[in-house]
């Protein structure tokens, strides 16, 4: 496994030289075979399970710790970093592309604020099944390579089983690395970590000066919008969009408090810490376009007049609402298969979302069965009667196809996450797990067969809450 330095000649604030933890008794718990493949990573067991835990460290790069700031619910927090993460450095797949590989759980580094740099199994699993559902569902993500179990035990609420995930990204460059930096008064850093992102993420932008800054910017709100229309098409609902969690590739990263909305409710929340609803299904829009104007401030000391860097950032910024609006009227427009546009589209969702509403309707299982009723005497709700005979006005014989490719049959339900994390903490092995990577390895194609892993859960979700456990 041949690794490269990564971020390193940036800036000395931006990579802190720190030393993984080794662990009592590492043992590959998870490991993503497909994913190995594709870096043409060996699969001896033996050594995977302490060089991912850190026990056993590569001689060619130092493992480093990230510094970023961050804020947090709104809170600004200018030195978090990683305090429970250490980057071992970057690694080439297949296409000569480099990926982070980064190790969470690897024990405390500089940044860790008193923490113990620990992971407990919960959360490791979850982050493992979460990413490649997602990437299975065709959204942006980091992707997790592997869950290594320690041997020891994570002092928690009660003491867990302890772990440490390995993630895979195309990079780690979040909104708050730029805070960091800015915040700093590191300007040579700041240009550098620009020209980085822009040859990791952005390669087509080629302009120089203060138009570099401009064009990056407004391809970060692009991906974020993209990012944000994406998530909601299916129902996912991030659960703590800090601007340290967001990365301006437009990866998913952090599944700590996430999880997937059931009944449709645009205020839907369930982290335990998300009192006021910042971070709720139908507000992720609003928070994305903040954390671009977060990235935007930061900018601002790369201009050489503030006031004209202030004015042509904030056109930038003030667009991400039309932008929004354009892609996720196209979203229902697909989910939909509805065809070209008409002037009472909007009205005809609208309605569908309040009824969904009104009746505690599933998301994903009523557009799953509004797309099957195209091609089967499928069953959707009758309380939706009315309007489906509005809405089939305006299908077509491409509707079906257009729908399917858009509308998954399954999700990783709550439920069913809480019950295969249970097995792990409980057995450190779960029956269930193999049994839904096959389910979400297809989530666009609806089989008969897989009716249990569709339905909701007996509670329907009540008092149901996430943790930040990663």
């Amino acid at each position: 496994m041949k690794l490269q330095p990564r971020y390193t000649d940036i800036s000395e604030l931006l990579t802190i030289e720190d030393m993984p933890s080794a662990v009592a008794e590492p043992k590959l718990l998870l490991f993503n075979d497909q994913l190995a493949d594709h870096f043409s990573i060996n699969h001896d067991s033996e050594f995977l399970a302490k060089f991912l835990t850190g026990s056993t460290i590569s001689n060619d790069v130092a493992p480093v710790a990230l510094g970023y700031s961050g804020h947090q619910f709104g809170h600004f927090s200018p030195r978090l970093g990683d305090g429970r993460a250490h980057l071992l450095g970057a690694i080439a797949d297949q296409d000569g592309t480099l990926w982070d590989l980064q190790l969470k759980g690897a024990g405390a580094t500089v940044f860790s604020r008193g923490g113990d740099g620990r992971c407990a199994i919960g959360p490791a699993v979850r982050e493992y099944i979460m990413s490649e559902a997602l990437y299975a569902l065709g959204i942006a993500t980091t992707r997790c390579l592997a869950v290594v179990t320690t041997g020891e035990m994570v002092y928690r609420q009660p003491p867990r089983p302890g772990a440490v995930v390995t993630r895979l990204a195309k990079s780690h460059i979040r909104v708050g690395s730029f805070q960091y930096l800015a915040t700093q008064g590191d300007i040579e850093g700041l240009e550098k970590l620009v020209d980085y992102a822009i040859n990791c993420h952005f390669s087509e932008i080629s302009s120089a000066g203060e138009q570099r800054y401009i064009e990056f910017l407004t391809a970060v709100l692009d991906k974020q919008v993209e990012l944000v229309v994406s998530w909601m098409r299916v129902g996912f609902i991030h659960g703590v969009m800090n601007t340290d969690n967001t990365l301006i590739s437009g990866e998913t990263i952090d599944y700590g408090p996430c999880a997937m909305m059931n009944q449709f409710d645009l205020d839907t929340v369930f982290s335990s810490i998300d009192h006021q609803g910042r971070y709720s299904f139908g507000n992720q829009p609003n928070i994305a376009n903040w954390n671009v104007a977060r990235l935007a401030e930061s900018l601002i000391p790369l201009f050489d007049e503030q006031d004209g860097a202030v004015e042509k950032l904030s056109s930038v910024v003030n667009g991400f609402a039309d932008k929004f609006n354009d892609a996720f009227n196209a979203m229902w427009q697909q989910k939909l298969g509805l065809a070209g546009q008409q002037e009472g589209d909007h009205v005809l969702v609208s309605e569908l979302l309040a009824l969904m509403k009104q009746h505690q309707l599933d998301y994903t299982n009523t557009f799953n069965a509004l797309t099957e009723s195209l091609v089967s005497d499928f069953t959707v709700d009758c309380r939706l009667k009315g309007w489906v005979l509005k809405w089939k006005l305006r299908t077509t014989a491409e509707s079906y196809s257009v729908m399917r490719a858009v509308n998954p049959a399954v999700i990783p339900r709550n439920h069913n996450i809480e019950s295969i994390i249970a097995e792990f903490e409980k057995a450190g092995s779960s029956l269930l797990l193999n049994d839904f990577l096959e389910v979400i390895s297809e989530p666009y194609t609806y089989f008969k067969e897989h009716q249990s892993w569709y339905e909701l859960p007996s509670d329907g979700d009540k008092n149901y809450q996430t943790f930040c456990g990663t």
